[in-house]
């Protein structure tokens, strides 16, 4: 039967989110010629070279990025199914932070996982602004983070952030709405703290276009109702947007915008292990 160690796997996922074979070593219980060697003997059963070491630590390969999510999910079922064989479910309360430009039916469809996957656990879900979710991850009140932010504030992100997925923004109308160049943009966004808020004007004035807010709205839900409505253009993420309901603009009639990032926050000091299986639901889940 084919199939991949369980402990070389684990060694794998070290010394990635370690960042180095020294500082994996420690970790995994094992001297750093013993840790090379199962990443070794875990190359040759993958046939490709999984990491690549140099003066910034190690870096996993494109195959090395691959096996590295199977990883974390062959873990993460390894260590539920322990769990369930010993009756040692894991049980407790979790506070969960989402941006509310993460797609619903994704939303569900993570938390219909987790609840099969740890029937133990209470959820408590907060969906919002990323900078409030951010926020409240900072304090600690929200230990489990998912957040949206512009693509080019990657560099800023602490080593052990976890990257989801990117998407394009797109500028959306009301679908049949007719956009007449020349004229004030009529904008629809959220309040002024909002990422996407920042970057549409930003983009805006960058390109000397001028611009009336005409709705604001409190959430992304409100803010696809008003776009729908026809009350206003608005900046979107791709897989906000509503595609019956709304149309992307033709490219060139308002400036081009960045991409966003989708990210899973650091989840720190972890004794219960409730978020380390959380967080690989997660990543399995949205990557």
């Amino acid at each position: 039967m084919r199939g991949f160690d369980l402990e070389q796997l684990k060694t794998l996922v070290a010394a990635v989110d370690a960042g180095s074979f020294s500082a994996a070593a420690p970790l995994r219980c094992l001297s750093q010629s013993s840790l090379s060697e199962q990443l070794r003997k875990l190359e040759e059963s993958a046939g490709a070279q999984l990491l690549v070491r140099g003066k910034q630590g190690v870096k996993p390969t494109a195959a090395g990025e691959r096996l590295l999510a199977h990883a974390r999910g062959i873990l993460a079922l390894a260590d539920a199914a322990w769990r369930d064989m010993r009756d040692r479910p894991l049980e407790g309360e979790v506070q969960l932070g989402i941006s509310d430009y993460l797609r619903p039916g994704e939303v569900t469809q993570l938390l219909a996982r987790l609840g099969r996957d740890y029937p133990g656990l209470r959820i408590r879900t907060r969906i919002g602004k990323s900078a409030e979710i951010n926020a409240a991850h900072r304090t600690g009140e929200v230990p489990l983070a998912i957040v949206m932010q512009v693509a080019s504030a990657r560099t800023a992100l602490p080593a052990d952030a976890r990257l989801l997925r990117t998407e394009p923004l797109r500028w959306v109308a009301a679908r049949g709405a007719v956009f007449k160049p020349g004229n004030a943009v009529e904008l629809a966004l959220l309040p002024e703290g909002c990422t996407l808020h920042k970057v549409a004007c930003q983009a805006l004035n960058a390109g000397h276009i001028p611009y009336v807010l005409t709705h604001v709205a409190s959430g992304v839900a409100g803010l696809q109702a008003a776009v729908t409505a026809g009350l206003g253009v608005a900046c979107l993420n791709a897989s906000s947007i509503a595609e019956q309901a709304m149309a992307a603009l033709p490219e060139g009639v308002l400036p081009a915008l960045p991409e966003v990032d989708f990210v899973l926050l650091p989840i720190g000091d972890d004794v219960t292990g409730r978020l380390t299986a959380m967080a690989e639901v997660v990543v399995d889940t949205l990557a």
